[in-house]
């Protein structure tokens, strides 16, 4: 097969011109008309693995991303790897850095660990990026009015709460659930509604094979309540065949908080809720 670069007869001696041209900073029509190669199959033969100056290149967004992906192609990234890295195209990552040398072949074990760094950084972006919604989010709501706390408490309860059936009727007031948060926004809205500390009453839900005493404790921090007014903690019978999440120290079950003399406190809330849907359903 001929060699390319045979085509042209003096290509030996045109191949250090044009790389030294190129290198002082001219551009491809520049070198061209110097050296009178009019042929552009010729003249990239003779510009082959030399960068454009910088000034032949317009300038736009993707800039930064190039510069930052010959960097890591310098490094001995893959083109997988720096589309890990940097979010761009196969694409243009080849178009930024063929004209650099492949990087030297990686064991397995090398390869591995490079890929796990990157997806690593990967999932570090992105929690980064979760935590800037929900603090942008957060900043959002600021201080809550009395009314607005009202709703929230009546929707948190009618989705949480005990609730009586017409085949089953119970006007009590019963909250259970495991989030603390939740608890909080649940106390703070008794609290609203003038329900006294000493008409409710606190029973922990856990399993038997968690830590029950430091539960029993975490919940009686969390509320500021007396002894007096936790119940019988209730331990779930574990079930071995049963692979669990909610396991380790954050695990603390649930919390069930109860109102006492609440039949009034039931009507009302069960009729608030109504009284929201009804508002909701009205056309604007």
């Amino acid at each position: 097969m001929p060699n390319p670069h045979r085509e042209h007869p003096d290509y030996e001696s045109l191949r250090p011109q044009a790389v030294a041209l190129r290198r002082a900073g001219l551009s491809r029509r520049q070198i061209r008309d110097r050296l009178h190669v009019h042929n552009n199959d010729i003249l990239n033969r003779l510009l082959e693995g030399v960068p454009a100056p910088d000034w032949t290149r317009r300038p736009n967004a993707k800039d930064d991303l190039r510069a930052q992906a010959r960097e890591l192609r310098k490094q001995g990234l893959t083109y997988d790897r720096i589309q890990v890295e940097l979010g761009c195209s196969k694409s243009s990552i080849s178009l930024w850095v063929r004209d650099l040398p492949k990087p030297p072949t990686r064991t397995r074990e090398e390869a591995s660990a490079i890929a796990r760094r990157g997806w690593e950084a990967t999932l570090e972006r992105r929690d980064e990026a979760r935590r800037r919604t929900k603090q942008a989010a957060t900043s959002e709501i600021g201080e809550l009015t009395e009314r607005e706390l009202f709703l929230i408490g009546i929707g948190l309860y009618w989705s949480e709460g005990s609730k009586s059936k017409p085949y089953r009727r119970s006007e009590r007031v019963i909250f259970i659930n495991s989030d603390p948060d939740m608890i909080r926004v649940y106390l703070a809205w008794l609290r609203l509604l003038g329900v006294s500390t000493e008409r409710l009453r606190f029973h922990v839900h856990i399993h038997e094979s968690a830590d029950v005493g430091a539960a029993e404790q975490f919940w009686a921090d969390l509320t500021g309540a007396a002894p007096s007014a936790f119940g019988k903690t209730t331990r779930k019978k574990h079930n071995p065949k049963t692979v669990r999440k909610n396991v380790g120290t954050d695990y603390h079950g649930c919390l069930m908080i109860r109102v006492l003399q609440c039949a009034e406190l039931y009507r009302r809330i069960e009729g608030w809720w109504y009284g929201i849907v009804l508002g909701a359903e009205r056309p604007a």
